[in-house]
């Protein structure tokens, strides 16, 4: 396993990406699990799997397809993931995050991330979208920080700060475009944990006490890298199950529940991305 990757990677997967398309993409979107549908809205897009760019991490999860799309999506140039990679999967921080380092070299400048996550908050309701506000990056608190490293000062600073992760002003054009548009839009906390097993009820207290709203396996290690690289960063989860906080014998989370509730996620989700892009200037 590649622990670390340099910019001499990064730049060997951006030539390859770059070789397979004549868009030049400025907004970059990943779709986590049960979202992937919404990248077959991109218009003229070229599409690359996962598997045949160098360096690329590879995801071995249900409903992470494994395919770049490169194309035009209400008016904006996009670089689409369809699907991600997982620090559970095996795969290094320095690998999981490589996408968002390819997009900095190709000159994509917001970055807008989506994932499937647990609600920690009883209002919550499955099918729900939360604009993520602010993250505790409880992976990141235990060693697994994307920046741990070599850092590359061209791109970012040693220590960056974190206080505004999440960009004010996406975050007030997606609010007005919920409220147009009608759909319910929560607001909240995004807890990051290594994953793969889903958590204990005792686990979900804990989080809760913390201040969480939403719990997952994924985006605050790509959020970090994006801020670090001066990307603008906007986050939605899709909430797949509401948490239970006491032991239930007659029920058990699964993946399969995530995957099913992604099927009312993606009309939300799709609303909502395009409210925003179109608000944002159009790509020449």
């Amino acid at each position: 396993m590649t622990e670390f990757y340099s910019r001499k990677h990064w730049e060997e997967t951006a030539a390859f990406v770059q070789s397979r398309t004549d868009h030049h993409p400025e907004i970059g979107l990943v779709l986590g699990s049960g979202l992937g549908a919404a990248a077959e809205e991109v218009r003229d897009a070229d599409r690359i799997p996962y598997e045949e760019i160098p360096n690329w991490p590879v995801s071995t999860v249900e409903g992470h397809s494994g395919e770049l799309f490169i194309g035009r999506l209400h008016g904006q140039m996009m670089m689409a993931m369809r699907g991600r990679a997982h620090y559970y999967e095996g795969y290094s921080m320095s690998q999981v995050t490589l996408p968002i380092r390819v997009m900095q070299l190709l000159g994509v400048h917001t970055v807008i991330l989506t994932n499937a996550a647990g609600g920690l908050d009883p209002e919550m309701a499955a099918g729900d979208l939360m604009l993520i506000t602010d993250h505790i990056n409880l992976l990141g608190m235990t060693g697994a920080n994307p920046l741990r490293g070599p850092n590359d000062d061209s791109l970012g600073p040693r220590f960056p700060d974190m206080t505004q992760v999440y960009d004010t002003g996406l975050a007030a054009v997606a609010r007005q475009t919920a409220l147009e548009a009608g759909i319910p839009l929560r607001e909240g906390i995004y807890v990051a944990l290594a994953g793969p097993s889903f958590e204990t009820p005792a686990d979900l207290r804990f989080l809760r006490l913390m201040g969480a709203n939403a719990v997952g396996m994924s985006t605050v290690p790509e959020a970090i890298t994006a801020r670090h690289g001066g990307q603008r960063v906007m986050a939605v989860s899709g909430i797949s199950n509401i948490a239970k906080l006491e032991a239930d014998p007659s029920s058990e989370t699964t993946h399969a529940e995530v995957l099913e509730t992604g099927q009312v996620l993606v009309p939300r989700l799709l609303a909502l991305l395009r409210g925003v892009l179109l608000a944002l200037p159009a790509a020449s």
